[in-house]
């Protein structure tokens, strides 16, 4: 009885070392894991194997079916498409017009042809505007380079205060006088298409 006692202690004091004047001091009990022993795996018909693997082959082929006659289509953008309302009244919106006469093609061809050469008259004239800014600037600082290497060496830094430029002017639409914006919830509404 008192050496069930004692295995007992053992097994409930597993991670503790109980110092003993007897000869058998290498005794060790595990702690307590309450585990209980693995299932064997059932062993499967290799044809209830192959069904299923089948069925996995087919619904893949299914949804890669589906996804390619889905992606022939494209989704569709609200803003693209025409109001039914308008599409009724397409008969009273269309205008009818008379075809133009050969004079009246003939001064719209001149027309756009003078339009092509004054602004390309007003291009030119803009770079040689340029260029003779650029050459005049230049030949300044040669004069000054000959008179004092110093001046001419101060002129040529870049001036750091020009870069921060700030400026105000009126705005594309001035303030409203007493206007309350709106201080509201924000309702997202986009459509997911899955």
């Amino acid at each position: 009885m008192s050496l069930l006692a004692t295995f007992s202690k053992l097994a409930l004091q597993s991670s503790l070392r109980q110092v003993s004047c007897t000869a058998i001091s290498r005794l060790q009990v595990s702690p307590i894991l309450y585990a209980e022993p693995l299932k064997k795996k059932k062993k499967l018909d290799p044809q209830i194997i192959k069904q299923r693997e089948d069925r996995r082959k087919k619904k893949l082929e299914k949804q890669i079916r589906r996804l390619e006659k889905n992606a022939r289509q494209l989704k569709p953008i609200e803003e693209l498409e025409v109001p039914l309302t308008l599409l009724d009244e397409r008969d009273k919106r269309i205008r009818k017009l008379e075809p133009l006469s050969e004079e009246e093609i003939e001064r719209r061809a001149r027309l756009t042809k003078k339009w092509a050469t004054y602004k390309h008259q007003e291009k030119v004239s803009d770079f040689q505007a340029i260029d003779r800014l650029l050459q005049s600037q230049n030949r300044a600082l040669n004069e000054l380079r000959k008179e004092s290497e110093e001046l001419y060496q101060e002129a040529i830094q870049i001036d750091m205060t020009l870069l921060p430029a700030k400026t105000c002017g009126p705005v594309a639409t001035p303030p409203i006088k007493n206007y309350v914006s709106p201080d509201g919830d924000y309702h997202k509404e986009t459509k997911k298409w899955d």
